[in-house]
């Protein structure tokens, strides 16, 4: 049986109005002609076979912004706005302080650049930019196909001219460099790196398995692989002071933190989400 959320959702999809608008339609007592109930039937059954209703729409909506999403990309999660908003306020307050020292980020530089690692769909990196004027952002994933749904995402929300795309295995291709080839590093990295267990994957549910990118999903044996990396790698990335905030799983909080540590970052900090659960990691670097 479809729920009630999906259902809401697939209407609104269908006839081309928002929930509000749908609450209004119910609320008169309107019923959908032959066309359109035609076209929810069809939808609805592909969402009963198991296929996220976000796919089926072709959209998914994160920080309040609409951002297209197919096959190629993970579907952005509500949980994942917490790290979202946490580096909106980071990168806010750090452009209050520049701007309130007169502190200049340097000549041709742009005032606080920013890294999104597994950017996917774009939503944290277009979010970012959007909110944070100041904010110069390179979203990077080794997906092209994804890349390209990121990119229509920037073009379509008005965020393109302040993000750049880049094709890398997490930092492998960065090489400490922008979109233009100048130096660069990076004010933040913020990363929602795939942190399932390859064992667990056969137990999600199957609108997951079945349909999200293995690629966006499966973080190796213990769900870590990504964050050993990333670990390992990122401070040789971020300017001093920098900071990396990291979306986990919510049992990983620990060994992130550990690994983090151990790779020289201070200050980690493990934050939880709205449900009391562990979800973000914050480490800076000296």
């Amino acid at each position: 049986m479809i729920s009630q959320h999906n259902k809401e959702l697939l209407l609104c999809y269908v006839l081309g109005i928002d929930r509000a608008g749908l609450f209004l339609r119910q609320s008169n007592g309107e019923k959908l002609d032959g066309a359109d109930r035609a076209r929810y039937e069809g939808l609805a059954s592909r969402v009963l076979a198991g296929e996220p209703v976000q796919y089926v729409t072709g959209e998914a909506y994160f920080m309040g912004h609409r951002f297209a999403v197919d096959p190629a990309v993970l579907i952005p999660r509500p949980e994942t706005e917490v790290l979202c908003d946490m580096a909106i306020r980071d990168l806010t307050a750090l452009a209050r302080a520049r701007a309130s020292a007169s502190m200049p980020a340097g000549e041709g530089a742009p005032a606080l650049c920013v890294l999104d690692l597994c950017t996917g769909s774009g939503a944290l990196a277009v979010s970012i930019a959007l909110a944070v004027p100041e904010a110069r952002v390179t979203a990077s994933d080794i997906s092209a196909d994804a890349l390209s749904v990121a990119r229509m995402n920037a073009q379509e929300l008005g965020a393109s001219d302040r993000i750049h795309f880049l094709k890398s295995d997490l930092l492998a291709d960065l090489h400490g460099r922008d979109g233009d080839g100048a130096p660069v590093r990076y004010d933040l990295i913020v990363t929602n790196p795939p942190y399932i267990p390859t064992g667990d994957i056969a137990d999600l549910q199957r609108e997951v398995r079945d349909h999200e990118p293995m690629t966006a999903l499966d973080g190796g044996t213990d769900g870590l692989d990504f964050y050993r990396r990333i670990a390992a790698e990122a401070g040789g990335f971020l300017a001093d002071g920098g900071t990396l905030l990291a979306e986990i799983g919510w049992d990983q909080g620990a060994q992130v933190k550990a690994a983090l540590e151990a790779a020289g970052f201070f200050e980690v900090s493990v934050f939880q989400d709205l449900a009391g659960r562990d979800r973000i990691v914050r480490a800076a670097i000296s």
